[in-house]
């Protein structure tokens, strides 16, 4: 694709980066074939392709509207049709580009700037959400349904346990997981210490950035993301072998951290170093493999189990099939479903700024998984799992969860 740069666009990072990236599509259109919002609404400046030249055209000097704001904003930022380009267009890193310019020049509505306002400021604030959430609870008959279905019972946790294993790893306790889904990590880490593997979180960790950058708050995202750097830092000097990630979401953000800090001459060694250390839980636990298995000698006939894979584990960090051949390979009978490439409606704060188009989504996804004849669903981000349970009265958890429960069957 030709681009003729808007002189303040040119020679700056954003400009060369985008312009890269535009000059990569060939406009085939196979993208559109796959997005989830031109399945819906069959608008082509609500697929891929007719967002870049959108955005090709704030980047040559056109002028942004709040109609070029709707059609940016309506994307889930999936990447699906990353996964399907045959020319290997980095669209999401384009769309956050174009997002911040187009921020820059169309000023929101006051109902829009006070929700999006909130959400970069409260949810990445573990210290704000988590008493948010439990005050939450306990109004939430009085709640009206769009928030009831977002403040859900707290689940169940286990223990933690206490560490001295040989082997030591990193992980990333995130803003809302801690509150939402208190055993995810928990499972994890006891996962890992019967495989001789201590997990540690460290305390001035937080939220990996995703919600403010994708939010088009770049240097608040940024920022988040020196954060963590600087809390994993000594740790990984200590000699931490790895930092583990159990929401896919925060995982595809943090393996990027050296991409987007690369100028930044302070922190671009260290944010290369970080993702390249940073790994999914079903990386790690495909290594471990023939440890883990050994541990899981008993496997009774399980009920059926649909699998729900994130787009940030499957287009974005490219891990496919990982988790299902973990828990065939553990015993477990376990179903994709139809269209499993396809967006379940949550995308981070989507379900919030964008809920009728979420809540369509997500209605079809479960009608896809129910139709699997399964008893249970697994995911691997708490966004989706939360937004899944949200529509459906199957137990919706996270699949690290029922590996550590078949654990547990082995030492009863």
């Amino acid at each position: 694709m030709q681009t003729n740069l808007a002189e303040q666009y040119k020679n700056t990072a954003d400009g060369d980066e985008a312009e890269a990236i535009l000059r990569a599509c060939v406009h085939c259109g196979f993208c559109t074939a796959t997005c989830p919002t031109y399945q819906l609404l069959g608008d082509e400046l609500d697929g891929p392709r007719g967002r870049i030249y959108l955005i090709k055209q704030v980047l040559e000097g056109h002028a942004a509207t709040a109609r070029t704001q709707l059609h940016l904003d309506r994307c889930l930022s999936c990447r699906n049709c990353e996964s399907t380009c045959p020319s290997g267009v980095q669209y999401g890193r384009l769309l956050d580009i174009g997002r911040k310019l187009v921020e820059r020049q169309v000023p929101r509505p006051a109902r829009q700037r006070y929700q999006r306002l909130l959400l970069k400021e409260a949810l990445p604030r573990a210290w704000l959400f988590r008493p948010a959430m439990k005050a939450g609870r306990l109004v939430r008959p009085l709640l009206p349904a769009a928030l009831k279905e977002k403040v859900q019972p707290l689940p169940a946790a286990g223990v933690f346990p206490r560490g001295g294993q040989a082997r030591k790893m990193l992980v990333l306790d995130g803003c809302v997981q801690p509150e939402m889904g208190p055993n995810i990590n928990r499972a994890a880490a006891r996962i890992l210490a019967a495989l001789d593997v201590e997990l540690v979180a460290a305390p001035r960790a937080g939220c990996c950035g995703a919600i403010r950058y994708h939010l088009a708050d770049h240097d608040g995202g940024l920022d988040d993301m020196r954060r963590n750097i600087d809390a994993w830092w000594p740790l990984l000097e200590a000699g931490a072998e790895a930092i583990v990630m159990t929401a896919s979401g925060c995982g595809a953000t943090v393996k990027e951290y050296g991409h987007l800090l690369r100028h930044d001459a302070a922190y671009a060694a260290k944010a290369q170093r970080v993702s390249e250390l940073t790994r999914d839980i079903s990386e790690i636990l495909c290594d471990e493999q023939a440890a883990l298995l050994a541990l899981l000698k008993q496997r009774p006939p399980s009920e059926p189990v649909a699998f729900h894979p994130p787009c940030t584990l499957q287009h974005a960090q490219r891990i496919r099939g990982k988790v299902e051949q973990l828990l065939r390979d553990a015993g477990v009978d376990v179903r994709l479903c139809a269209d499993s490439h396809l967006c379940c409606g949550s995308a981070g704060t989507y379900s919030l700024l964008q809920p009728e188009l979420s809540h369509r989504l997500r209605d079809n996804k479960l009608s896809a998984l129910h139709a699997t004849g399964a008893s249970s669903i697994v995911s691997a981000n708490i966004g989706c799992q939360s937004h899944l349970q949200s529509g459906t009265s199957l137990p919706v958890g996270h699949w690290i969860e029922l590996i550590d429960r078949m654990l547990a069957m082995q030492q009863d």
